[in-house]
Formats: C-alpha cells, structure tokens, sequence
C-alpha cells in the first residue's frame, strides 16, 4: 500500500515536466533549423549561374533597402529580408559606403555584405591635362560619370567652401586644381576630389620651396605665381620655352608695361569660336592684358609644374617680346624693333 502510494507521488507533476522537455526540445530544434536556414543562406552564392564579375554602383546616401533593390536590379540577389537581417546582426548596416564595387553572382549575401563596408571601391584613372580651366575640368569628370559638372563648378566657386574647407583666399579655384592623374570613384563626393586636387599642388608646391604667405618669388604673391604661371602654360607647349616666355612677363611687369598676352583675351571672352579679332583685343574685360596693367585677377587655367618652376627660376635676359616662328618655337626680343623685324619674318610673309 505504501509502495503503490509512494509511485503515485512520484508520478505526480511527471507528466508536465516531461510536456516540458519536449516543448523545449521542439523549440530548440525549430531555432536550429531556424539557424541553419539562415546560415545557409548567408552563406550561399546569391547567383551562381551568372557569368563573372560586374562593377555595382551603390550611390551616396542609400539606404539598406536601396541597396538591395540595386544589388537586385543587377540580380544579385531579390528581395529577401534575411539580408537586411544579416546585415543588422552582423552590425555590418552602418559601415555599408558607397562607391562602385567589383561583385559576382558567386558571392555570398555575407561576402556581398562585407565588400560593401570594406571600403574598396573600384577607382578610375582621370587625368586633367596641363592649363586646363575650371570648365574644361568640370567637362572631363562629367564624361567620366564622377561628378556632375554643376556641381563642380558650384563647389569650384563657392567663396565659404573656398575659404574655410580649402583654406584658400581666393574668388574661384581656379589655378589651384594641380593638373594630374587622379584615381576617382564613381558616388565620390566632389569636396573629396577638388580636396584631393588642391592637397597635390600643395605638396607640389612644397616640393618647391612655395609658402602661401606673402610675397613667395619674383615679388609675387602664391595666388600671382600661380596667375603667371597659367598664362606661361597657355603660351607655349615647348617646355625649354617656360623659362624665357616667364622672362618676357616677369620684365614687362617691372617697367610697368601691359603683358598683350592673347590667352588672358580669350579666357576673359564669354564665347570664342577660335579666332581672335582685332575687336576682341579692344574688348574690355577683367582679362584683357591689352587693357589693363599688370596681371588679371586670377589665373586662366590650372598649371603644371613645370609653369610654376619656370616662373621660381626665369631665364636670364632683357627680352620684352616674342612672336611665334610657326613650327611650335618662338622668336624672342629685347627691342621693340627687333620685335617687328621678327613678326615680319616670321608672321607676315607666312600668311602671304
């Protein structure tokens, strides 16, 4: 009787305890499928039939889902909420940046998720010639698709912008956008690029010895090195020239004469069909250098370094004038008669 009594207080509460097991058991198990669902899916080629790879352009500012609908628009992957859950547990949703990214159909959500906050972007060569002007730099990122041209140029002549980002007592930029091969993204902020640009004439410019206090050569401030220095590059593309057209200017600047320099016309003109007429040189405008005395407000370009050093160490001579002899070379002189025998040697009878 005692026996009988005892088994039936143990089996009491046995039952619930054992509804108990199970239920955690079922839970425990569903969780486990539950994870390895999930794992695999993390971890499963999100395409693996598509052929290679392809560059992915997640633009500024986007959003988790944004994201996805581009990476699904370049199938990628769809529209599946196990990838913004693994992008949440995996605390990768705030490194996401953007830029264009090298993918594959066979990556992984996972992989896909950890390129994206990785930061390496794919980068494009764009070179910005010699003199190139603020607008012909603008033209050259529009075509490339790093940044629209309005924008640049916004930016480029944004007096605050200028003054407290780029540290520049300037009016515009240009002249301070160093002409370089420069490796550029796609979704790159424009404040990066032209911040890229002016910290390489900077360092061009320490290279050289330039500060950008006071008078740093030649009696010049950095922002009159720099205006000379454009106007040497727009005159001559023949590099053992620079020395001697920076000669002739850095001369008529100190006997107070006018620098007649066709390229500060054509910079200051508001449209120019390539020929420059006696009426354009009669033109009055901040630009015309057969106008106004001594410089132009600023440079007409941005130039190379080898502008900038041909204004730091100008030939040695008297020269005033020169006059292109036609073959990509120039005569130059120190009389304004000499001057004149040249232009009819050289220009006169060329054009007969």
């Amino acid at each position: 009787m005692r026996k009988l009594e005892f088994e039936k207080n143990v089996g009491v509460g046995h039952g619930p305890w054992r509804l108990c097991r199970l239920l955690f058991l079922l839970i425990f198990s569903t969780l486990l499928v539950i994870a390895g669902w999930f794992y695999i899916y993390a971890v499963t080629p999100v395409a693996p039939d598509s052929a290679g790879e392809r560059v992915v352009l997640i633009p500024p500012g986007m959003n988790l889902p944004g994201i996805q609908r581009v990476l699904a628009a370049e199938g990628l992957g769809g529209d599946d909420f196990r990838f913004r859950l693994l992008a949440r547990l995996t605390r990768l949703e705030r490194r996401l940046r953007a830029g264009e990214y090298r993918l594959a159909g066979s990556f992984s959500p996972l992989r896909i998720l950890r390129e994206l906050a990785s930061g390496r972007i794919v980068h494009r060569p764009v070179t910005i010639p010699e003199g190139a002007n603020l607008k012909e730099v603008a033209s050259i990122l529009a075509n490339g698709g790093l940044l629209a041209r309005e924008e640049f140029l916004r930016l480029a002549g944004d007096a605050e912008f200028i003054r407290n980002e780029m540290r520049i007592n300037a009016g515009s930029l240009e002249g301070y956008l160093f002409p370089d091969t420069y490796y550029l993204s796609r979704g790159q902020k424009g404040e990066e690029i032209i911040a890229m640009m002016v910290g390489r004439l900077r360092s061009v410019l320490a290279e050289l010895g330039v500060g950008d206090v006071g008078r740093v050569t030649q009696g010049l401030t950095l922002h009159e090195l720099l205006t000379m220095a454009s106007i040497v590059e727009k005159e001559t593309a023949s590099p053992a020239e620079r020395p001697l057209i920076a000669r002739v200017f850095l001369n008529r600047l100190q006997k107070r004469m006018r620098l007649q320099t066709d390229p500060t016309v054509i910079y200051g003109l508001s449209m120019f069909d390539g020929n420059l007429t006696r009426r354009d040189l009669r033109t009055a405008t901040p630009y015309n250098t057969y106008v106004i005395n001594g410089l132009p407000p600023g440079p007409i370009g941005n130039p190379g370094r080898a502008s900038i050093e041909a204004v730091l160490s100008p030939a040695v001579g008297p020269y005033l004038y020169f006059v292109s002899k036609n073959d990509g070379t120039h005569h130059f002189s120190s009389t304004l008669a000499e001057h004149n025998r040249a232009v009819q040697q050289y220009q006169l009878r060329f054009r007969r």
